[in-house]
């Protein structure tokens, strides 16, 4: 069993248990990538009404992802201080518990990745250091199929928007100099849970991701849950053959808000590891954010300022996790000042 190190449980945040809407796992927006023609209209809907929807027959292989789960799993179930070895992120590398750098924490340790192949190869020294190059493999290969997977997502999106060009989106990902990174997350059990009754512990607290969208899939234990526009929390059921596709803040300010940036969380389990595996697909830091000229109709104005990716990750990172990251370039907020 894997025991995290401090602060203790009594430090971290505990929430009454959420009871899920009813049928919301029936109603999840299902996308089949098989069928583009239909998907296009029903991506743009899941986009507008959840700003989060789940894909099938993506195309990724799993004995892929189960191959680079079962290297993550081998690498939390090191000693604290063999893992401690790997990090702490300054940027990239191992973190427990801290999130961010500004008093955030959870249940919760991870393994931050740039996706740079060059930088996957330096980490995965400190990483598995009995065998490197398979671990900087499996990243690497895991990497090439879901960004190929947020490609099509992107297209798919620009189909349904008819935006011109086709690759608007999907050329911000592509781009060499591309912000995008890789995190493998470990939410360890917590026994002392069980004895609480009607409380989730919470291992990853409330946020929106600030990128572009941001691409998922988890092993079989529960713990996601996303806040519905009216703000109820409702829990997602665990699919690990499948991805869970998340719309980012950088993709709100694009669509000037026709898009949300979905609020979500993850809570740990009293008894069950939950390990997930998410790809965060980000523009060049130099890339200005704003709204998307084709989009825009006549007389409507843009809601946010324009502002470069990197000025916005910046902001990000003085803020605490909870924060509404998005005010501080709303155009009202600037016009305010």
């Amino acid at each position: 069993m894997v025991v995290l190190s401090q602060p203790s449980l009594d430090q971290l945040s505990l929430i009454k248990t959420c009871k899920p809407a009813t049928n919301f796992s029936t109603s999840i927006p299902l996308i089949d990538l098989s069928k583009p023609a239909a998907a296009a209209k029903l991506v743009v809907k899941a986009c507008q009404d959840f700003g989060f929807f789940k894909v099938i027959n993506h195309g990724v292989s799993m004995e892929l992802a189960n191959k680079l789960e079962t290297e993550a799993v081998k690498f939390f179930g090191l000693s604290q201080s063999e893992k401690n070895k790997a990090g702490p992120v300054k940027p990239f590398g191992y973190g427990s518990k801290a999130i961010g750098q500004n008093g955030d924490i959870g249940w919760i340790e991870y393994i931050l990745l740039s996706t740079d192949p060059k930088l996957v190869a330096q980490a995965s020294f400190n990483i598995a250091k009995e065998n490197p190059e398979n671990f900087r493999s499996l990243v690497t290969d895991y990497l090439e199929a879901v960004k190929k997977l947020s490609y099509e997502i992107l297209e798919l999106i620009a189909d349904g928007l008819e935006l011109k060009p086709r690759n608007t989106l999907r050329t911000l990902l592509e781009d060499e100099e591309s912000d995008s990174v890789f995190r493998l997350n470990h939410y360890p059990p917590c026994p002392e849970l069980q004895a609480l009754s009607g409380e989730n512990l919470v291992g990853f607290g409330e946020h929106t991701d600030p990128q572009i969208i941001s691409v998922g899939r988890s092993n079989t234990t529960s713990g996601l849950q996303i806040s519905l526009q009216e703000g109820t929390w409702v829990s997602v059921p665990p699919d690990h053959h499948s991805f869970f596709v998340i719309v980012g803040d950088s993709l709100q300010v694009m669509t000037n808000g026709r898009f949300k940036s979905v609020k979500h969380r993850v809570f740990a389990d009293g008894t069950k590891s939950r390990y997930s595996m998410i790809y965060f697909g980000g523009p060049p830091l130099k890339s200005k954010l704003n709204a998307l000229p084709s989009l825009m109709k006549a007389g409507e104005q843009s809601l946010y300022k324009e502002f470069t990716w990197e000025e916005y990750k910046k902001s990000a990172f003085k803020s605490r996790l909870g924060d509404d990251r998005l005010s501080l370039f709303e155009a009202s907020a600037i016009a305010g000042r």
